[in-house]
């Protein structure tokens, strides 16, 4: 139990470090991911206005269709590929890039990757 809790702290830790160095903005908005044991889910953050400009998740209808593990690499794809897409509706090319205190390997760099892929820059 308390390993769970010292990786659950050091992971807020980690997060609050980065946080401290990236914002997003309007023009440049932050992509922060978030890995759940079941789940992956992405957003596009303005922090000048707190709002949040498109988001994607392996919770959605559209995503569940095709997948059968919801938190694979398969499934970090296809989230990249749908934030990439929503990017572009709202006319963001550039972004930043927060991995949220995870290791950027795996599932967060499949979704990078993935979104690098779609036309996203950072």
């Amino acid at each position: 139990m308390s390993n769970t809790i010292d990786r659950r702290d050091s992971r807020r830790k980690r997060k609050t470090r980065i946080r401290k160095k990236i914002s997003g903005t309007a023009r440049c908005p932050r992509l922060t991911v978030f890995r759940s044991v079941k789940h992956l889910y992405a957003q596009l953050i303005d922090d000048e206005t707190g709002r949040t400009l498109a988001a994607a998740a392996t919770v959605e209808k559209v995503v569940k269709s095709d997948l059968k593990n919801y938190a694979n690499r398969a499934a970090a794809k296809k989230i990249g590929q749908i934030i990439a897409e929503r990017a572009k509706e709202k006319n963001v090319t550039k972004v930043v890039f927060d991995r949220s205190g995870f290791k950027f390997h795996g599932v967060v760099k499949a979704i990078a990757d993935s979104a690098r892929a779609g036309g996203l820059e950072f």
